[in-house]
């Protein structure tokens, strides 16, 4: 899978604003699995055992199609050898 063709633009209300985000967000933590995986030369099949998961679900996951649990991404992070960092940044001015 290569999601870096994917363009996000954002048309329409801004209440679809959230799904586009979490859209994208899959995508994204679909891709760096993807990456890791393949620097490491594992198969899909392979990371799923390491992880405790199955074939289909890794694939659904790497397509952008699932969202994981806290418990899976650290299942994941370990089977690639790679730390989970999960972190909260401001996007714009606090309001109060």
């Amino acid at each position: 899978m290569n999601a870096e063709h994917v363009r996000w633009e954002r048309t329409g209300s801004e209440q679809h604003a959230g799904a586009y985000e979490e859209a994208r967000a899959a995508l994204l933590l679909g891709q760096m699995v993807y990456d890791r995986r393949t620097a490491l030369g594992l198969t899909q099949a392979e990371l799923a055992e390491r992880a405790g998961m199955t074939q289909p679900q890794l694939s659904r996951l790497e397509s952008g199609g699932a969202t994981p649990t806290v418990p899976l991404l650290a299942r994941l992070a370990a089977a690639l050898n790679a730390d989970l960092d999960i972190t909260f940044r401001p996007r714009g001015p606090l309001v109060a």
